[in-house]
């Protein structure tokens, strides 16, 4: 067999390798900053349903692109809702929006869990992060942004 005929078996080989390893070294591609949005909505909304909040009231609709440079955009999203007693002591609020943050997404805690302060959590596959407060009245405060991305 000439030499060249037993080379193409192998120079194929080759080929499809690293095209299959370039296409995995790429993964998912990034959400734009519309569909991360979106995300983000229904995020905070399904985490004040998890709290069982009542009353559930946007604060901020969100739906526009807020520049941060280099042609790349965020969008922002909040809601409130009020809790039930005996549990509506803020502290109490924060760490129950906490505990159900795992039946939502896959969010994860920014810096050391003070549960005095408003908590900050990051999902990295969904480019959102949420802030997760409570008032002494009351009322889970759940509001967030997207990272910046490119535009829808």
């Amino acid at each position: 067999m000439p030499r060249s005929a037993r080379s193409f078996p192998v120079r194929l080989g080759v080929t499809l390798m690293v095209t299959t390893l370039a296409l995995a070294a790429c993964g998912e591609r990034e959400p734009t900053a519309t569909e991360a949005g979106a995300t983000l909505k229904t995020h905070i909304l399904k985490l004040l349903k998890e709290v069982n909040a009542q009353n559930i009231q946007v604060t901020d609709p969100g739906g526009k692109d807020i520049p941060c440079g280099d042609d790349k955009f965020k969008r922002t999203f909040a809601a409130i809702g009020h809790g039930a007693p005996p549990y509506s002591q803020p502290i109490h609020m924060k760490d129950e929006m906490r505990g159900a943050l795992g039946r939502v997404a896959d969010y994860t805690g920014i810096g050391v869990p003070d549960l005095s302060k408003p908590a900050k959590v990051a999902d990295k596959s969904a480019n959102t992060v949420l802030i997760l407060d409570a008032s002494s009245t009351g009322k889970y405060l759940v509001s967030g942004e997207t990272e910046c991305l490119n535009q829808s």
